[in-house]
C-alpha cells in the first residue's frame, strides 16, 4: 500500500526479457537506501517485490501480465520513473491510499500552461470512467492527483511545479503513456452498484430478504 507521495526518480539501468517476464534494474538513492530484498516499491505506480539490492541498485522480477498491462514493458535504460517506499506504521498519509495495481494504461492527449500550473488531459478506457468522480483522487504513474474534469473517454488533472519538478509528469507530453490506478473506494462503489442492478445475484436476494435494498 502506498501514499501516492513519490520520494524521488530514480533511473532505468536494464530491462532483460526473459522467458516468463523480465528483469528491471534501476538506480536510486533515497528509496535504494532503505530497501531490502522483498520489500515492495511502488515503480510508476506499480507494486514491484524487491528481488535483489546491490548498493543504490535494485532489482524486480515483472510477469508478462505486468509487461502487458502496464507502460513498464515499454522502458529501456536511461528512462526516469517514479519511486515511492510502501506505507509504515508512522507514514504521514499525504496523499490517498494507492494499492501499486494498476486498472490501465492511459494516454496524454493534452497538456497546456495554466499559469504557473500544467493542465493534463488523459485519455483513457471508457470502463475506467465509470470508477472517476471530480474532485475525487485519481493515481497516475504513482502520483496522488484530484480529477478536474471527467469527459466520455478522458479525464484531467493540473498539477503544482513542485510536482512537475518531482516527478515524470514534468517531461512528459502529448503521446506518453500513463499508468492509471483509480481510487479504491470508487472501484468498491462502482462494483456495489453493479451488483445491486443484478437483482437475481445470491448476495442481492439475501438483502432484499432482510429488508434492504
Amino acid at each position: 500500500m502506498f501514499t501516492g507521495l513519490i520520494l524521488e526518480m530514480g533511473e532505468i539501468i536494464s530491462m532483460k526479457r526473459r522467458s516468463g517476464g523480465a528483469v528491471l534494474s534501476l538506480k536510486s538513492r533515497e528509496v535504494s537506501s532503505d530497501s531490502k530484498v522483498g520489500y515492495s516499491i511502488s515503480v510508476n505506480g506499480v507494486c514491484l517485490t524487491v528481488a535483489n539490492k546491490d548498493r543504490n541498485e535494485l532489482s524486480f522480477d515483472l510477469s508478462e501480465e505486468t509487461l502487458r498491462s502496464t507502460n513498464l514493458g515499454s522502458l529501456k535504460a536511461g528512462d526516469i520513473v517514479n519511486l515511492e517506499p510502501s506505507l509504515t506504521p508512522d507514514t504521514r498519509i499525504g496523499g490517498h491510499f494507492v494499492t501499486g495495481h494498476v486498472d490501465a494504461v492511459g494516454k496524454i492527449r493534452t497538456k497546456a500552461n495554466e499559469g504557473d500550473m500544467l493542465k493534463f488531459g488523459i485519455e483513457v478506457p471508457s470502463d475506467i470512467i465509470d470508477f472517476l468522480v471530480e474532485k475525487g483522487s485519481v493515481a497516475l504513474d504513482g502520483i496522488s492527483l484530484t480529477v478536474i474534469d471527467i469527459l466520455k473517454d478522458s479525464f484531467t488533472v493540473v498539477i503544482i511545479p513542485h510536482t512537475a519538478k518531482m516527478t515524470t509528469l514534468g517531461f512528459k507530453g502529448h503521446g506518453d503513456t500513463v499508468n492509471i490506478e483509480a481510487d479504491i473506494l470508487g472501484k468498491y462503489v462502482a462494483r456495489f452498484l453493479s451488483r445491486r442492478e443484478d437483482k437475481n445475484s445470491k448476495f442481492m436476494r439475501t438483502l432484499m430478504r432482510e429488508g434492504y435494498t
